[in-house]
């Protein structure tokens, strides 16, 4: 929305009609007239594609290759690895956070 230009005191573009008295409602303005507009009539025809068309081919794909197989027993023993090293961390700093708490109680009591 823009405001008149000029003098920016002038407030005359806010005041009511002077055909209005006041506590009297301000008329309504008229509601537009819908413009006729036509139904819906579909998407425009269109021409199907010859018979035989295809997009061109550029290049065929080769076969995917096959993939090297897995030695199930070595993974399993890495795995079996990994858990054991975890666990050893964890009871580590299981025991750490134990001894610190101990030390701090141990400081409150005395």
């Amino acid at each position: 929305m823009t405001t008149p230009s000029g003098d920016p005191t002038d407030h005359e573009h806010w005041r009511r009609p002077a055909d209005l008295e006041p506590g009297q409602p301000a008329p309504r303005p008229a509601a537009p007239a819908a413009p006729e507009t036509p139904g819906y009539q579909g998407p425009p025809p269109t021409t199907p594609a010859t018979t035989g068309w295809r997009p061109p081919t550029v290049v065929n794909p080769m076969a995917p290759r096959q993939l090297p197989s897995q030695d199930q027993d070595s993974i399993d023993a890495d795995e079996r690895g990994a858990r054991t090293l975890t666990y050893g961390i964890a009871m580590v700093g299981g025991a750490v956070l134990v001894i610190v708490i101990c030390l701090l109680c141990s400081r409150v009591l005395f």
